[in-house]
């Protein structure tokens, strides 16, 4: 076995920045109203409650399907998602919570902070070149295309393939993060992947879970188990959030 037993995919639960894109953009205003860089936006508190539901969801899981390894973006958001899913009971409070770097949200640049509106008006080059080029490849001045995002993520899969085989890893980032670990690990196209993207925002603390299958690809690989589930919060009765990131807003 090179992969793990399971790799669990997390987009954190919603965040202040969440909220004031939202109110941003009901306000038709070019930017979104942050007091903190973007890698300091905390959880909202209905963030905290869907985190809490999904740590609550895998403590109720038999101990061999919960994760015995955590990885987290260093982003506020992400690492307190995964606190609160542990202390929840979703794994043994001893366990750590490893930060990768590589697992931070998308860079946006010169458009970080920008609404959907400000990017047109303040950017209007900018928002010209993403439409010639695409959301895959379009990288703003001093941010990150997708295909940068890929090439970083590519490295946490080897990492993860070296060090942590056989294992059930669970993994807590952000939206565009998961659509590129997808993108890798099933082998998707630009056009696939952006597909999938067009069908919705990933929810807040919603599940992305492969399952290795010795059988499949000769040498075993991973294979796609779920997407977008949002169960442990409709168990609990917490609200379902899909709110794009707060940087840029909507990335369709």
């Amino acid at each position: 076995m090179n992969w793990p037993e399971k790799l669990i995919i997390v987009r954190h639960g919603q965040s202040s920045g969440n909220v004031a894109r939202d109110m941003a953009h009901d306000a038709l205003a070019d930017r979104i109203a942050l007091t903190s860089r973007d890698a300091d936006v905390p959880l909202s508190e209905l963030g905290r409650e869907q985190a809490r539901a999904l740590g609550l969801w895998f403590a109720n899981l038999p101990p061999d399907w919960r994760p015995n390894v955590l990885l987290s973006s260093p982003y506020v958001r992400a690492l307190q998602t995964a606190e609160v899913f542990r202390d929840s009971g979703g794994t043994p409070a001893h366990e750590p919570i490893c930060f990768d770097e590589r697992l931070r949200e998308k860079e946006f640049g010169i458009l970080d902070g920008l609404t959907t509106f400000g990017v047109a008006n303040v950017f209007p080059e900018q928002a010209e070149f993403r439409r010639l080029l695409g959301k895959f490849y379009h990288r703003p001045p001093g941010g990150e295309s997708w295909c940068d995002v890929i090439l970083r993520l590519r490295s946490v899969l080897d990492t993860i393939s070296l060090h942590y085989r056989g294992r059930r890893v669970m993994i807590f980032t952000h939206q565009v993060v998961v659509l590129c670990l997808r993108y890798i690990i099933e082998t998707l196209d630009e056009a696939a992947i952006l597909a999938i993207d067009q069908e919705g925002d990933i929810a807040n603390c919603a599940i992305t879970e492969y399952s290795f299958d010795p059988g499949a690809g000769g040498d075993g690989k991973l294979v796609l188990a779920r997407y977008n589930v949002v169960a442990p919060m409709k168990q609990q009765d917490t609200a379902v959030t899909s709110e794009p990131d707060a940087i840029v807003g909507r990335r369709g």
